[in-house]
Formats: C-alpha cells, sequence, structure tokens
C-alpha cells in the first residue's frame, strides 16, 4: 500500500476539524469476518456517513471490502426509572418508606438522573482497550412474545438485567442505541471493557436474566482493540 493510500485512510478515520463528529473511534477486530471497525456518533447523520464516504473512496476504496453496518439513535429507555418510580423499588425491597436510608438514596438518585441520561444520549467513549458490538432484538414467538408482555413485566424484567450490570461498574461501559426503523434489528449493544474478559463475563452472566434468557435474539458479535489508523494498517500488514 502505497504512502498516499496509508495517508488517505488515516485522514479518512481523523478528519479535520471541520469534519470530525462528535465522536469516533475506531479498532481492529479479532477474528476474520472484519479487519477493523469504527463507530461514530453525532446528530448529524451527514457527518456519521461521511465517515463511511471517506473509507470507500476512490483510492483507499479499492483496498476495503464493506462487512457489516448498524445505523441507530441514542436514547433514555422508557425503562429508566423516574425518581418516583426508584423510591417505589427500594421500598418493594422491604426498605422503610420513611427511613432516612430510604431518603440518602433517593436524593443520590436525583442528582445521579441527569448525569445518567446525559451519558445515554451523549455518551462519551472511554479510553479503554477492548469493546464488544452487537446487534439484538425481543422475540416475537409464541409463549414469549416481548411485546404483548404488561408494560409492568417488562419494566421489572429490565430492572433485573440492569442490576446485573452495575455489578460491572468501573470494568465495563455500556450503549444501547436504538435501530428500530433504522436498521435490520431493534437496538445495538456496545460494550468497552477495562479487559476483554470483562466482556466475556458480563455477556454470559445477563444470558440468564429473563429479559434475555426468554425474549433476546442476537445478532453477529464483533470484538475489536482501541486503534489509531496507524495502528490498524501495522496490525493488518498493511505497512
Amino acid at each position: 500500500m502505497s504512502p498516499a493510500i496509508q495517508q488517505q485512510f488515516q485522514d479518512a478515520i481523523h478528519p479535520g476539524e471541520a469534519d470530525m463528529p462528535q465522536r469516533l473511534a475506531s479498532y481492529w477486530t479479532s477474528g476474520h469476518r472484519a479487519d477493523f471497525g469504527v463507530v461514530v456518533m453525532d446528530p448529524d447523520p451527514a457527518k456519521v456517513d461521511a465517515i463511511h464516504q471517506s473509507i470507500m473512496a476512490p483510492g483507499i476504496g479499492r483496498f476495503v471490502e464493506p462487512e457489516w453496518s448498524f445505523v441507530s439513535m441514542s436514547e433514555v429507555s422508557e425503562y429508566v426509572p423516574t425518581i418516583e418510580e426508584f423510591k417505589r423499588r427500594l421500598v418493594a425491597g422491604g426498605e422503610d418508606a420513611d427511613s432516612p436510608t430510604v431518603a440518602a438514596k433517593v436524593s443520590a438518585y436525583e442528582r445521579r438522573l441527569p448525569m445518567m441520561n446525559e451519558q445515554r444520549l451523549r455518551p462519551d467513549i472511554p479510553e479503554w482497550p477492548s469493546a464488544c458490538f452487537y446487534p439484538m432484538n425481543k422475540s416475537r414467538v409464541v409463549g414469549a412474545n416481548w411485546f404483548t408482555e404488561a408494560f409492568s413485566h417488562r419494566n421489572a424484567m429490565m430492572a433485573e438485567h440492569a442490576q446485573s450490570g452495575m455489578a460491572f461498574a468501573g470494568k465495563v461501559s455500556q450503549l444501547i442505541s436504538v435501530g428500530v426503523g433504522l436498521d435490520d434489528w431493534e437496538w445495538m449493544v456496545t460494550l468497552w471493557g477495562r479487559n476483554p474478559e470483562y466482556l466475556k463475563e458480563i455477556v454470559y452472566k445477563m444470558r440468564f436474566d429473563e429479559a434475555s434468557a426468554k425474549y433476546g435474539e442476537f445478532g453477529p458479535f464483533y470484538v475489536g482493540y482501541r486503534a489509531t489508523a496507524a495502528e490498524i494498517l501495522q496490525h493488518c500488514k498493511l505497512v
């Protein structure tokens, strides 16, 4: 690969300030399905797609064969509890509604909620070495149709699911983006890990939650390791 093509690839993944989306991270990926992947986030869909077009542009494009993509939006899930719902969950778990402990927990949640919602809508991509990406649907089969379950039941299952994930705080950061009406799958799960073993552990643990064990349908998994464009070229033996 000529130095000019190498530079074109680097410019595509690390564009100038005017073309840089709000969030961008690149990874070399394990296995034979793909060699590298890019995560791009911006309110402007044209700015997001411009990264793809730059990678596929004449020159570098003849060396690249697209494998897979997913288009989605960030959102605050309907299952994120309000302050009142958070308190009801504490009480349902056996705590005294009028206790100082409950009051302190509710107050702490009220302070955290705006920051958590901001992270869901405009997530920061952590500078952690490993990442895992996979799409998912909720099943519609007889006896396990997520969309015919009452909201209260779905809410309880998602609360259990969230509790499983909390055990990995500081080890794994998660983003769920919605692809309903935008892509073939309904949701995209992105997991960033301080260690790839944590990715395996959290996916395994959450498989036992009812929301996954009974209602989850999963697409292909892609595992990547954070890298610059130059590091991707080197890893793929192109320099």
